[in-house]
């Protein structure tokens, strides 16, 4: 059974920092998947924040382009995402996802990710 499951999410202060961590298990691969983090806050729609294709491209959303990173470790199978510079206006539900597809699908809410974590709750304060 595939399941992807997220940690580290939690309350910061804004300009904190939080490193998202999303582990895998069953048959994704982090090295023939595409993976992504996606997030929606109360009364928004679900959004990309990041996403990295099989051999490490990346595409961030232009709000969080220059604070957060995604990278994994293809050797256990996690994907992370740091956050830094975090401001109020990122709070939500963080989701990573993952899709068996080289290339990321174009950019936008994830619906054509199969395969999605529980989400991890990330709330940033003023």
């Amino acid at each position: 059974q595939v399941q992807l499951v997220e940690s580290g999410g939690g309350s910061v202060q804004a300009g904190g920092s939080l490193r998202l961590s999303c582990g895998t298990s069953g048959y994704i691969y982090s090295s023939s998947y595409c993976m992504g983090w996606f997030r929606q806050a109360p009364g928004k729609e679900r959004e990309g924040v990041a996403t990295i294709d099989s051999d490490g491209s990346t595409r961030y959303a232009d709000s969080v382009k220059g604070r957060f990173t995604i990278s994994k470790d293809n050797a256990n199978n996690t994907l992370y995402l740091q956050m830094n510079s975090l401001k109020p206006e990122d709070t939500a539900i963080y989701y990573c996802a993952a899709i068996y597809w080289l290339a990321c699908p174009p950019w936008g809410g994830g619906s054509e990710y199969p395969y999605w974590g529980q989400g991890t709750q990330v709330t940033v304060s003023s």
